[in-house]
């Protein structure tokens, strides 16, 4: 085992390696080059947790990206024709990216580019960013081999952002939307040449070219990144905001609401099952003092989808709901509370931590991030085997959901010290009894 090959194995979670190991089986069988690509390999070798799994192959990415969902049960989340890429989602909130290796020409700044297919080295040099172009063979016969054509290894380690070409930039404008999230989310500097290519398509006024397609999915990345409102604050400081909108700006744009999530974002435990629809959660906040006119504008300026909407309007009035069940006097019991917040939305969880002024429900819900969430992933699959189950069954996920229960009830509740235990000060505090008991 290479190396690399033991780094990737050691940064993904659990799910993250079921959903690898089922791209590369369908891709063997496919007969096609796949390479891991793009932030995966950035975050591996920058020592940044894997967030999403992005592949790359030599051949017809699309097609097998419908096959894997086709025979796993993956869910397609998009499909991009033209650039041959499709998103699927996998179990455990796995987000899993394949693209075809390929070249991409533009007649203009943000113009629709041509596409070809190429070879993953053509395809590397063609990126936005070195960083984003670094792969590494999942192939047997070049299994862990790393490929490298712009040194984006040196980079990372430089923390160092450096565009792959002098055009990057101008071919897609969307790029320095991407640059400026990078060196918030990431702590790199920018390289003095594309820093200059930066200001230049600045000065050129290149940003309008900017799509909404391109503006819709830079929205999703901010939103799924936990360093949001910083992102946010910084594309407000370089006049880059008004592209969403022109009213996010000064005291509408709401960054203390951002700096609230991002502190409940930090009590959910890594690792853990927490699905999250970011998306409806970023949209109520970066929209919540915004008029109903900028709003029907900005869904507008970045073409938002009716899901997107759809989440974000009903969020409030579901936490709300949520809010009033969790003041329920039967959920002080821990398998009660477990239950509940289970199968509650994680989104809504997150937005009473922020919103909710009820001291009892924000408690409740950090008890289940912190306490009943964590007891429950100790329950392990022999142990719903030994108890006449199969895991993945219905019967097995009832005897996984008895055995949480069981194992909540029963954790042992703190025991006061004996009297001979307390200090001299805290025995002087105590109430004196009297004879009457």
């Amino acid at each position: 085992m290479s190396d690399y090959m033991f780094m990737l194995e050691s940064h993904l979670t659990p799910d993250q390696s079921r959903a690898a190991a089922q791209v590369q089986q369908f891709a063997a069988e496919a007969n096609v080059n796949l390479f891991l690509t793009g932030g995966a390999m950035r975050d591996m070798v920058g020592g940044f947790p894997i967030r999403d799994l992005d592949f790359t192959v030599e051949g017809n990415a699309v097609k097998l990206g419908k096959t894997i969902a086709a025979k796993t049960g993956a869910e397609i989340l998009e499909t991009d024709e033209n650039r041959k890429t499709i998103e699927l989602k996998f179990p455990g909130e796995v987000t899993v990216g394949i693209g075809m290796a390929r070249q991409e020409r533009y007649s203009r700044p943000g113009a629709r580019p041509s596409v070809q297919p190429a070879t993953i080295h053509e395809d590397l040099r063609c990126r936005d960013f070195t960083v984003n172009a670094i792969a590494l063979s999942l192939n047997r016969a070049s299994r862990g081999l790393i490929l490298d054509p712009t040194n984006g290894v040196g980079d990372i380690e430089h923390k160092e952002l450096r565009a792959v070409s002098n055009y990057s930039l101008y071919d897609d404008p969307s790029r320095i939307l991407r640059l400026i999230r990078f060196r918030v989310r990431l702590g790199y500097a920018i390289a003095e040449r594309t820093a200059a290519q930066y200001q230049n398509v600045r000065q050129a006024g290149l940003e309008t070219k900017i799509t909404p397609e391109s503006l819709r999915h830079e929205l999703r990345a901010i939103a799924n990144d936990p360093n949001a409102g910083e992102i946010l604050q910084a594309l407000e400081q370089e006049r880059l905001i008004q592209l969403f909108s022109p009213a996010l700006e000064g005291s509408k744009l709401n960054l203390a609401a951002f700096a609230k999530l991002q502190k409940a974002r930090q009590i959910a435990p890594f690792g853990a099952e927490f699905p999250v629809d970011n998306m409806a959660l970023f949209l109520y906040f970066v929209t919540e003092k915004l008029s109903p006119r900028e709003r029907t504008a900005l869904i507008k300026a970045c073409g938002l989808e009716k899901a997107d909407v759809s989440g974000w309007q009903k969020l409030e009035a579901a936490s709300k709901k949520l809010e009033k069940e969790l003041k329920n006097a039967k959920y002080q019991r821990a398998s009660k509370l477990y239950a509940l917040l289970s199968e509650a939305a994680g989104e809504q969880m997150l937005f009473l931590l922020v919103k909710s002024g009820e001291r009892i429900v924000i408690d409740r819900i950090k008890n289940y991030l912190q306490k009943y969430l964590p007891a429950a992933q100790e329950i392990t699959d022999k142990e719903v085997i030994a108890a006449g189950g199969q895991p993945g069954t219905p019967k097995g996920r009832k005897l996984r959901a008895d055995l949480i229960a069981k194992r909540l009830d029963s954790r042992p509740k703190k025991v006061a010290p004996p009297a001979e235990n307390l200090s001299a000060t805290q025995a002087t505090a105590a109430p004196a009894k009297t004879g009457r008991g």
